[in-house]
């Protein structure tokens, strides 16, 4: 979102998944872009609201929300290993979960909870 490198991994992942309309972006991940810019950590021109950030980042993504929100929400109290510390991190995973979709990330939590073998994640 920043415009960070990505790893060719990750971008082929995100492509295909496009193709095939198999992109989720978790409503948490609209918070959390939110959250950034409130405390001035997104690059200028990066504003979250209707032409900013959070459309950009959830455009051409097929989104799920609404009816297994609290089933989720529920999952990311009780995920199984060690989960990571952060909540928005736990919804991260048990959405992934619950959707058996790999996340793409450069988390420093998910990615070890995906070694654990917990969830599936693609480096970026």
């Amino acid at each position: 979102m920043n415009g960070d490198h990505m790893t060719a991994e990750s971008r082929e992942a995100i492509a295909a998944a496009q193709v095939g309309g198999l992109v989720h972006v978790s409503p948490i991940t609209a918070w959390e872009i939110a959250t950034l810019a409130a405390r001035g950590r997104l690059a200028p021109g990066d504003e979250p609201g209707a032409r900013g950030a959070v459309p950009r980042a959830t455009e051409s993504a097929r989104r799920r929300a609404g009816a297994d929100a609290a089933d989720i929400l529920m999952a990311s109290a009780t995920l199984p290993g060690a989960p990571p510390r952060d909540p928005a991190d736990c919804i991260i995973a048990a959405t992934a979960r619950s959707y058996r979709q790999a996340i793409v990330t450069r988390d420093g939590e998910l990615i070890p909870y995906a070694s654990a073998g917990h969830i599936q994640a693609i480096g970026c």
